[in-house]
């Protein structure tokens, strides 16, 4: 039987990706919180950066959310999370690369460094520019996916694939914290409506961290 054990943080997106990518193909695994910022020696043993994910299976060591992600939709084909048609599997890893780095820099890079970083690490209050800065992205982002949700069954195209992972475990972070709009883009809530019913989106609405108290909308499935 194979062995997995996935060092996280909760309320990471990469490891947010990968949790969900392990719950959809059915694939069971321990998993072990981390205070990455604290620099854990078993953590940097692991992974030189210091940073989750890091999934250890059997002998193997796979670091970094993307390589992990590949590694299980490469060895683990069903269900796959990519399409077989090119142009959409293309489409798909390129709303991946926009969350991970756009997205991450745009929004996440202010609302959770402000709401969630300056607490963990005792950095003192939010700034209030800041906020505004990462919510009026926020919007922007969402009205990108609401324009593209019009045309499309899910983001990439006609079957959910791994965009709607990466753009869930991101969007699912910042309204942890109560900050997206849902109300204001009824396609994007009901695409994250079906992605939160789904069984592997369930242990995430379990997430909690002591000190980061979520919205109380977060867990509801119908909100």
């Amino acid at each position: 039987m194979t062995s997995r054990l996935l060092h996280h943080f909760p309320l990471d997106p990469a490891s947010r990706q990968v949790r969900l990518v392990l719950g959809e193909k059915r694939l069971a695994f321990a998993d072990q919180p981390v205070r990455y910022w604290e620099r854990p020696a078993d953590l940097m043993a692991l992974n030189p950066s210091g940073l989750p994910p890091v999934l250890t299976q059997d002998d193997l060591v796979l670091c970094e959310g993307r390589a992990i992600i590949d590694f299980l939709e490469e060895t683990y084909p069903d269900p796959p999370l990519l399409a077989r048609s090119p142009a959409e599997r293309a489409e798909a890893r390129r709303l991946m690369q926009w969350f991970d780095r756009k997205f991450e820099q745009e929004v996440g890079g202010f609302l959770l460094h402000e709401k969630m970083e300056k607490r963990l690490l005792g950095l003192g209050a939010p700034d209030l520019a800041a906020l505004r800065q990462g919510r009026d992205a926020l919007r922007a982002h969402i009205g990108y996916m609401e324009s593209l949700l019009a045309q499309r069954d899910w983001l990439a195209g006609l079957r959910l694939s791994l965009a709607d992972f990466a753009a869930a475990a991101h969007l699912s972070v910042i309204d942890y914290f109560g900050d997206v709009p849902w109300n204001e883009f009824p396609g994007v809530k009901t695409w994250y409506m079906k992605l939160k019913s789904r069984p592997a989106f369930r242990p995430l609405l379990a997430d909690r961290w002591p000190g980061l108290v979520p919205a109380a909308h977060y867990h509801d499935l119908d909100f």
